[in-house]
Formats: C-alpha cells, structure tokens, sequence
C-alpha cells in the first residue's frame, strides 16, 4: 500500500487551510487551529481519513469498477492527467460538461463524433476536402479532445471519482451524488464534507499538495488492477481442468464435476 506519510503532507503544505474568514462551518472537526488568519488541518484526521479512501479507491478497482480523475482548475489539470494516464483511467481536466455523468448517452454522442473525425484525420480524408472544411473540422476535433480527450474510452460512467476542490467542480460531485457514484474528495475548509462519500482533509490550493495526492491515488488504482488480475488467476486455477482416472482410460473433468457424480449414485 503506497501510503502518504506525515512528513510527505507537512513537506506539501496540505496542512494549510483557507483564511479564518473564508470557511466552512462544516469543517469545524477536521481543523487543528489557527496560525495568522489560516486555518490548520489536522493531519492526523487526514491521514485516517485517506486510508480509508484508498482503501475504496483499490476495492473499487479490484471489483472491475473505474475510477475518473475530476481536476479542472490550473493548478490541477496537470497532475490530473497524469495521474489518471499513469494508472490507465479516466479523467476531466479542462471543463466538466453538464451532463457528463447524468446524461451519458448524449455525451457519448459526442464521443463517437470525436472518434469519427480521429479517423478521418488518420485515413486521409482530410486530403480530399476543401482546405477551408478540414479547418473547420479541425477546430471542432481539436475543442472535443480538449473537453472530451480524457474519456473518449469510457464506454459508462464511472464507478467512483476523484475530486480536487468540489467547489469548483460542483456539478461534478453533484451529478455524482444523484447516481450514487461514491466522491472521494480533497476538501479544503471552505468545502462542505456532506456531499462527499469520502473525505481527505487537506489543502486542494497547493501544487505539491495536489500532486502528491493525485500520485497516491493513481497508485491505489494500480494496485487494485493487480489485485484484480490476481483473483482472476487464481479463479482459473481452481477451474483448471484435471485428469480422473476411471480404471479405463483418463476422463478430462472440471474441478467438482467427480464430486457431483458420487452424489448423484449415492442417491441411486
């Protein structure tokens, strides 16, 4: 388990919340203090709390389910896409459209559209258009991978996302809430924790904060595939098939298939 210490959280400053007058009544039992007009988290909270969600984020990668990385402000977009490119999942880093989670179908429409002018772009058919109409469809490929690049393989919506600041990405975790999609969330203190499944008190501001976290939670999905991958393995080998000598000749047989026999002639 790749686990965030307390020194990596101090070292990144999650410890630091927003101004004592911007805040969150909600976050009152996730702050430690206050130093100079700043709130203070309380890391030990944080680092209970974040083994908790990634514990979630592995089961729920374990299961089969995807994770989607949801991270649109400037300081986030970054580590969002790599976090979520190194771990081969899903994520949002420039605008959330409405109705991404909500009303899939019709994003997906868009999704196809996106792929559609991929293809064209690659087999040529641009050569044989009009300049001014592969502009023009150039423009319009280059706005959908921007928006869409980072789902454009999500074929539902996701089992779980990964939210930095879900104030600023409001419509995200509220889609979310609607669906019943679990939020596990980095929130500040001038978040509400109610409208997250799982909380990660901390600083969702700081570029080294928001990285070190995005790391972690690329690994914790990492670690659940190997974890998938490995149940899938040992539910082959307990289906292997195996020889059974029947006195004559060898008989193939799936594991059970000799138990099942015995019982049905003890019952004649």
């Amino acid at each position: 388990m790749a686990m965030v210490s307390m020194r990596q959280l101090l070292e990144s400053g999650v410890h630091f919340g927003h101004q004592t007058k911007r805040w969150n009544p909600k976050m009152k039992k996730y702050i430690f203090g206050a130093r100079n007009g700043i709130y203070i988290i309380d890391l030990q909270k944080t680092v209970k709390l974040y083994r908790t969600a990634y514990k979630a984020i592995v089961d729920t990668v374990a299961d089969g389910g995807e994770v989607l990385f949801v991270g649109t402000k400037r300081q986030a977009q970054e580590s969002i896409k790599e976090a979520a490119v190194n771990s081969g999942m899903h994520w949002v880093n420039s605008r959330w459209l409405g109705g991404m989670m909500t009303n899939f179908d019709t994003i997906k429409k868009s999704i196809n559209r996106l792929h559609k002018l991929e293809a064209m772009k690659a087999d040529g058919t641009y050569e044989l258009l009009p300049k001014k109409e592969v502009l023009k469809l150039e423009k319009k490929r280059e706005k959908l991978e921007k928006n869409l690049g980072g789902v454009k393989t999500m074929k539902k919506p996701p089992a779980c996302i990964f939210v930095i600041d879900t104030r600023r990405e409001s419509i995200a975790v509220a889609e979310a809430n609607k669906l019943g999609i679990p939020v596990v969330a980095i929130v500040d203190t001038n978040c509400n924790p109610d409208i997250v499944d799982f909380v990660v008190p901390g600083n969702d501001d700081a570029i080294r904060a928001i990285k070190l976290f995005c790391n972690s939670i690329s690994e914790a999905c990492v670690e659940g595939k190997n974890l998938r991958e490995e149940r899938k393995q040992t539910k082959d080998e307990e289906e292997v098939e195996v020889v059974v000598d029947s006195g004559k000749m060898p008989i193939v047989e799936r594991v059970g298939d000799a138990e099942e026999a015995k019982a049905e002639e003890a019952k004649a």
